[in-house]
């Protein structure tokens, strides 16, 4: 059975950090490169990171500094460490799986690779308030 279950969202004071996680079951983050994403209230998802299967990182230019995503030393996890988080951080953080890290326009993107099984965890609430 896939399962691909997320973790770590919650209320955070500005300032704080947070590290947000997502299990896999039934099939491998390992073969594909993974992604982390957030929808802000009333906005469009964006990227946050893209992991490729080599696990190199990339970033799109608002993550730069304060986001760290990285696959785990536990088997078929992923992570992403937000740091001195600030008020428009709010927002659902998703991670998903089943992509390749593409170039275009001078910066990478995770998009999905149709050779592997895309999969998206049902997303998690981070909100950043005093």
């Amino acid at each position: 059975q896939v399962q691909f279950v997320e973790y770590g969202g919650g209320l955070v004071q500005p300032g704080g950090s947070l590290r947000l996680s997502c299990a896999a079951s039934g099939f491998t983050l390992d073969d594909s490169a993974v992604g982390w994403f957030r929808q802000a209230p009333g906005e469009d998802r964006e990227g946050v990171v893209c992991i490729s299967s080599e696990n190199s990182a990339y970033y799109t230019d608002s993550a730069k500094g304060r986001f760290t995503g990285y696959r785990g030393n536990v088997e078929n996890m992923m992570f992403l460490q937000i740091n001195d988080l600030e008020p428009q951080d709010t927002a659902v953080y998703y991670c998903a799986t089943g992509g390749i890290c593409t170039y275009n326009s001078g910066s990478y993107s995770w998009i999905r690779d149709h050779r592997y099984l895309e999969v998206w965890c049902q997303g998690t609430l981070v909100t950043v308030s005093s």
